[in-house]
């Protein structure tokens, strides 16, 4: 799949080394999940981009990552592993969505006066969400990449390219109306892609699920981690996962 770029290229001097390749300053929209990592991995690819940040919404009255009821050491954890700061976005809870664009605006604020160019986005095939994401930024200077775009078609493929390069992920997060309960806490593998049913994205890109990624490619280390308790909150199903060794 090929990158998609939203917008033009922004050429300020903040982009350009004396001497060198001018490289966008680039920032990471960081769910935790697999699909964030394999975006990630993509990204760590290319010689035209410096990664600056990635950025994480937490709810803060849980100190989880919003919707995939990550804790906030196992993305600590993963930042560590990818070499990159971490810029985390306290949103209150419950949060209504002018609380949750007021939030992102300091982080676009703060892209901006650090030279940022581009937010890249790991989204898959929704194209509300795509349109959202480039209303946001509009007039910002910053633009939003997706790099691993495609089709609703191209996900059984991509689910097993990311499982051939080593990724490894747990289901954390489950939506009951979608997919079965069952399948919270599950490994992210070629078995658990066998078990989905045939109407549930191989990605979950409807939201049937929501994934932490412990290894892959994109990390220097693996992230050691116990998949403790399953637990229902909000008509969600959340499986509990831990560093080991952590509480």
């Amino acid at each position: 799949m090929g990158e998609s770029g939203i917008g033009n290229v922004v050429t300020d001097e903040s982009t350009v080394t004396t001497g060198e390749e001018m490289k966008q300053r680039t920032v990471v929209s960081w769910s935790s999940g697999k699909d964030s990592a394999w975006m990630l991995h993509y990204l760590q690819q290319r010689d035209d981009l410096e990664l600056v940040a990635l950025v994480t919404t937490f709810n803060a009255a849980f100190d989880r990552v919003a919707m995939h009821g990550v804790r906030r050491s196992l993305v600590e954890a993963q930042a560590i592993a990818a070499g990159l700061p971490l810029w985390d976005v306290p949103l209150p809870w419950p949060c209504t969505n002018e609380e949750y664009e007021s939030c992102m605006r300091a982080v676009i604020e703060r892209a901006r006066s650090e030279g940022i160019t581009q937010f890249a986005f790991g989204d898959l095939f929704l194209e509300d969400i795509r349109a959202y994401r480039v209303a946001q930024l509009a007039g910002t200077g910053i633009d939003p990449i997706f790099p691993i775009w495609g089709t609703r078609a191209d996900t059984p493929a991509l689910a097993r390219a990311m499982i051939d390069a080593g990724l490894r992920a747990v289901l954390t997060c489950v939506d009951p109306r979608r997919l079965s309960p069952s399948f919270a806490g599950r490994s992210f593998d070629e078995n658990l892609l066998a078990d989905l049913p045939a109407d549930v994205d191989h990605c979950g890109e409807n939201g049937e699920f929501h994934t932490f990624c412990h290894a892959g490619p994109m990390f220097a280390t693996p992230i050691a981690i116990s998949v403790g308790d399953v637990i229902e909150r909000d008509g969600f199903h959340f499986a509990d996962v831990k560093s080991l060794g952590r509480s």
